[in-house]
């Protein structure tokens, strides 16, 4: 059976959903060590989090791009998750779901979160018929994420970097096992209602 277009595929358990961000080291080390982000972490940015481990090897290149070389599995409380989907806004317009224009560009300046749904990526990092959420927090969002809804933050970059050793070499059923057991978010027909899905 062929993927839904909009659906969230994620790590979970009962409580928590696992996302990812890419960091320069000297922001992703301190947070994996200590478990929150440091003073260096800039929480008047808008913060992309992503339920997509694939999607994030896609923009941060395997860990290998600026900025982005340390990889972080940001744990978070599924009610913290569920709170950002619920006050967030599609970063686009699309006629048909939203009544107008002005009422989108309203909705996108009132809310804390955005989502945008991204091309799903495979292991050699090609886009796929199925959209991937990525989630923005800023303002209320953002200091709600690093003060009340991370649980853990582990590194992940040398699974990264494994991974994509497999992927070079062609050992993709090697790489595939090594990837996090991502499966759909129960998400009912509410939570993404208003978001495209």
């Amino acid at each position: 059976m062929p993927e839904p277009m909009h659906q969230i595929r994620a790590l979970h358990t009962d409580t928590t959903v696992t996302v990812y961000q890419a960091y320069p080291p000297e922001i992703g080390l301190p947070a994996a060590r200590d478990g929150r982000f440091p003073a260096a972490w800039k929480r008047d940015r808008m913060t992309w989090i992503k339920p997509s481990f694939l999607w994030m090897m896609y923009r941060c290149g395997w860990a290998a791009k600026e900025g982005q070389e340390t990889v972080l599995a940001v744990e978070i409380t599924r009610e913290g998750f569920e709170w950002a989907l619920r006050n967030s806004c599609l970063s686009h317009y699309v006629p048909g779901l939203h009544p107008d224009q002005a009422t989108w560009k309203r909705e996108l300046k009132r809310s804390p979160a955005r989502v945008q749904w991204d091309p799903e990526r495979g292991l050699r990092l090609q886009p796929l018929p199925h959209r991937s959420l990525q989630l923005g927090l800023a303002g209320e969002a953002a200091a709600r994420y690093a003060d009340e809804w991370i649980v853990s933050i582990t590194d992940v970059t040398a699974l990264a970097h494994a991974i994509h050793a497999h992927v070079r070499n062609g050992g993709l059923d090697a790489a595939r096992q090594l990837l996090p057991a991502e499966r759909p978010y129960p998400s009912g027909d509410t939570l993404l209602a208003q978001l495209g899905a």
